[in-house]
Protein backbone atom coordinates (compact mmCIF):
# COMPACT_ATOMS: atom_id res chain seq x y z
CA UNK A 1 0.00 0.00 0.00
CA UNK A 2 1.31 3.42 -0.97
CA UNK A 3 0.96 6.74 0.87
CA UNK A 4 -1.41 7.81 -1.87
CA UNK A 5 -3.52 5.05 -0.70
CA UNK A 6 -3.49 5.06 2.82
CA UNK A 7 -4.89 8.83 1.88
CA UNK A 8 -7.45 7.61 -0.15
CA UNK A 9 -8.81 4.92 2.34
CA UNK A 10 -8.48 7.82 5.15
CA UNK A 11 -10.30 10.71 3.21
CA UNK A 12 -13.28 8.04 2.29
CA UNK A 13 -13.92 6.87 5.65
CA UNK A 14 -13.91 10.28 7.57
CA UNK A 15 -15.42 12.42 4.55
CA UNK A 16 -12.51 14.40 4.34
CA UNK A 17 -11.12 15.89 0.86
CA UNK A 18 -8.07 13.85 -0.37
CA UNK A 19 -5.86 17.11 -0.19
CA UNK A 20 -6.29 17.58 3.50
CA UNK A 21 -6.05 14.12 4.21
CA UNK A 22 -2.60 13.98 2.41
CA UNK A 23 -1.38 16.91 4.79
CA UNK A 24 -2.71 15.06 7.88
CA UNK A 25 -0.51 11.74 6.66
CA UNK A 26 2.36 14.01 5.80
CA UNK A 27 2.67 16.10 9.58
CA UNK A 28 2.10 12.54 11.21
CA UNK A 29 5.02 10.99 8.85
CA UNK A 30 7.04 13.96 9.19
CA UNK A 31 5.92 14.06 13.10
CA UNK A 32 7.46 10.18 13.67
CA UNK A 33 10.50 11.18 11.65
CA UNK A 34 11.40 14.32 13.93
CA UNK A 35 10.93 12.73 17.18
CA UNK A 36 13.45 9.96 16.25
CA UNK A 37 16.14 12.55 14.85
CA UNK A 38 15.37 14.05 18.84
CA UNK A 39 14.50 11.77 20.65
CA UNK A 40 15.59 8.43 18.91
CA UNK A 41 12.25 7.10 20.09
CA UNK A 42 8.80 6.71 19.55
CA UNK A 43 6.12 4.60 21.38
CA UNK A 44 2.67 4.62 19.67
CA UNK A 45 0.50 2.44 21.75
CA UNK A 46 -1.17 -0.16 20.06
CA UNK A 47 1.09 -0.15 17.23
CA UNK A 48 4.85 -0.28 18.36
CA UNK A 49 7.85 1.52 19.15
CA UNK A 50 10.29 2.97 16.47
CA UNK A 51 13.62 3.72 17.87
CA UNK A 52 17.33 4.97 16.62
CA UNK A 53 20.22 2.25 17.06
CA UNK A 54 23.74 2.73 16.79
CA UNK A 55 25.23 -0.25 14.49
CA UNK A 56 28.51 -1.34 15.62
CA UNK A 57 31.56 -1.07 13.06
CA UNK A 58 32.18 -4.24 11.87
CA UNK A 59 34.44 -6.74 8.90
CA UNK A 60 32.56 -7.70 5.79
CA UNK A 61 33.14 -9.28 2.39
CA UNK A 62 32.77 -7.89 -0.78
CA UNK A 63 30.72 -11.25 -2.52
CA UNK A 64 32.07 -10.40 -5.97
CA UNK A 65 35.22 -10.49 -5.19
CA UNK A 66 36.12 -11.69 -1.63
CA UNK A 67 38.34 -8.71 -0.15
CA UNK A 68 37.82 -8.14 3.24
CA UNK A 69 35.87 -4.26 3.59
CA UNK A 70 35.44 -2.57 6.79
CA UNK A 71 32.07 -1.42 7.29
CA UNK A 72 31.92 1.83 9.39
CA UNK A 73 29.08 2.30 12.90
CA UNK A 74 25.75 3.27 11.54
CA UNK A 75 22.72 4.49 13.28
CA UNK A 76 19.14 2.62 12.19
CA UNK A 77 15.92 2.98 12.77
CA UNK A 78 14.31 -0.23 14.30
CA UNK A 79 10.56 -1.21 14.44
CA UNK A 80 9.04 -3.33 17.51
CA UNK A 81 5.26 -3.98 16.71
CA UNK A 82 2.89 -3.77 19.57
CA UNK A 83 0.91 -6.72 20.41
CA UNK A 84 -2.51 -5.42 18.75
CA UNK A 85 0.32 -5.57 15.61
CA UNK A 86 1.25 -9.37 16.41
CA UNK A 87 -1.83 -10.91 17.76
CA UNK A 88 -3.42 -9.76 13.72
CA UNK A 89 -0.52 -10.73 12.05
CA UNK A 90 -0.23 -14.40 13.92
CA UNK A 91 -3.98 -14.33 13.32
CA UNK A 92 -3.00 -13.91 9.40
CA UNK A 93 -0.45 -16.66 9.61
CA UNK A 94 -2.96 -19.41 11.18
CA UNK A 95 -5.88 -18.39 8.66
CA UNK A 96 -3.16 -18.63 6.14
CA UNK A 97 -2.28 -22.03 7.46
CA UNK A 98 -5.81 -23.57 7.70
CA UNK A 99 -6.14 -22.02 3.96
CA UNK A 100 -3.43 -24.58 2.83
CA UNK A 101 -4.64 -27.42 4.79
CA UNK A 102 -7.68 -27.09 2.97
CA UNK A 103 -5.98 -27.01 -0.20
CA UNK A 104 -4.41 -29.96 0.34
CA UNK A 105 -7.13 -32.02 1.38
CA UNK A 106 -9.07 -30.96 -1.65
CA UNK A 107 -6.50 -31.28 -4.00
CA UNK A 108 -5.61 -34.77 -2.13
CA UNK A 109 -9.92 -35.71 -2.70
CA UNK A 110 -10.14 -35.16 -6.00
CA UNK A 111 -6.87 -37.13 -6.71
CA UNK A 112 -8.68 -40.34 -4.66
CA UNK A 113 -11.44 -39.79 -6.93
CA UNK A 114 -9.82 -39.59 -10.03
CA UNK A 115 -8.13 -42.82 -9.45
CA UNK A 116 -10.92 -44.72 -8.52
CA UNK A 117 -12.77 -43.67 -11.65
CA UNK A 118 -15.56 -41.64 -10.30
CA UNK A 119 -15.68 -38.20 -11.28
CA UNK A 120 -16.80 -35.39 -14.10
CA UNK A 121 -15.67 -37.93 -16.64
CA UNK A 122 -16.75 -41.36 -15.65
CA UNK A 123 -20.40 -39.81 -15.03
CA UNK A 124 -20.46 -38.20 -18.46
CA UNK A 125 -19.90 -41.51 -20.13
CA UNK A 126 -22.57 -43.89 -18.36
CA UNK A 127 -25.04 -40.98 -19.38
CA UNK A 128 -24.43 -40.61 -23.50
CA UNK A 129 -23.85 -44.51 -23.68
CA UNK A 130 -27.52 -46.32 -24.93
Amino acid sequence: MTKKEIVKTISEKIGMTQLKTKEIVQNTFQAIVDTLVEERRIELRNFGVFEVKKRAARKARNPRTGDRVDVPQKFVVTFKPGKEMEERVRQLEESEADRQAAAARAEQSSGEEMESGAGPASSADTATSP
